[in-house]
């Protein structure tokens, strides 16, 4: 299929259902962005788990290894559709080394504490169902556009789960504290979850193939159209505020950020997104132990075969 082809049958609104209806250009553009998905599902496992240590009661523990498998069910629809364009999916998850993941940074600060659990469902779980349900509502590619029917609905389960969390921790002082401690450093990671500012995007064609229908600024302020009145309806102070149509920050944006303290410098001002290109590919301090995890038992089963 040439490439006039491919994209008369996307503005006509047909979907694209494998490798032989597309060309070479949207078949890597569509890999990359897989990767990216699936990454990020499958470390949110061990980095979850991690923060579920700190769980207040048993059925909070449970809830969190429900949302654990609902991830991991997820990574596996990205990767097996990965495997159907060709790819070495073993290798890509068991043999890669820890600094070739593609998931965001933010997952590579360790999550240590309820608090931040709770955050997390909050923050981050609503910034994968933006980019998700801009995809399922847009994506050309009819594998995944199905496949994201069931991912949709389990992510909006996830994100319930920490607005609850969040309204119920607001109410006492002392858990209030915590909540507002995890969001103090989390926020402003979730906003460099969706990725470069629209002027220095290096790959179009996601936009261009119809692979989702919104940049990803447009995405940030999807996602700070809802989280941040999260935030005031219960009390907790955030850094950005609505100006019109669209919604502000109050901070230099981007900033570096302080791994051992999870704090970011504001007041050494804006710095370039080249520094923070070279923080993401450095990776973060819990990035080899959550990989670790992943392909800890793929060696050790392994051994034997």
């Amino acid at each position: 299929m040439t490439e006039e082809e491919l994209l008369d049958r996307i503005r006509s609104g047909k979907l694209i259902e494998g490798p032989d209806y597309a060309t070479e250009r949207y078949v890597e553009g569509l890999k990359r962005t897989l990767v990216v998905s699936g990454d990020t599902e499958l470390i949110s496992a061990p980095a979850y788990m991690r923060a579920a240590q700190d769980a207040p009661r048993i059925n909070s523990y449970i809830s969190v290894t429900g949302i654990v498998q609902d991830e991991l069910g997820h990574a596996h629809i990205a990767y097996r559709l990965l495997r159907d364009l060709g790819v070495d999916v073993e290798a890509l998850v068991y043999e890669r080394d820890p600094k070739d993941f593609r998931h965001p940074y933010a997952f590579d600060v360790p999550l240590d504490t309820w608090a931040e659990m709770v955050v997390a469902n909050a923050f981050y779980d609503r910034a994968g169902f933006c980019i998700l349900d801009d995809v399922f509502r847009n994506s050309s590619y009819g594998p995944w556009k199905r496949a994201l029917v069931k991912v949709e609905r389990e992510e909006s389960f996830h994100l319930r789960h920490g607005e609850q969390w969040v309204a119920t921790m607001s109410e006492q002082p002392e858990t209030k504290r915590e909540l507002q401690a995890a969001m103090d450093w989390m926020f402003p990671m979730t906003l460099e979850w969706f990725g470069l500012p629209d002027a220095m995007k290096r790959h179009a064609e996601q936009i261009e193939y119809g692979m989702k229908g919104s940049t990803n600024d447009q995405l940030r302020q999807a996602w700070l159209s809802t989280a941040v009145p999260l935030c005031e309806q219960h009390g907790l102070e955030v850094p950005a505020h609505r100006e019109g149509d669209a919604y502000v920050l109050d901070y230099p944006f981007p900033c570096e950020f302080d791994e051992e303290s999870k704090r970011w410098l504001t007041d050494e001002g804006e710095i370039a997104w080249e520094q923070v290109l070279e923080r993401w590919k450095r990776r973060g301090p819990a990035n080899e132990e959550l990989v670790e995890q992943v392909q800890r038992g793929y060696r050790q089963m392994t051994r034997y075969l």
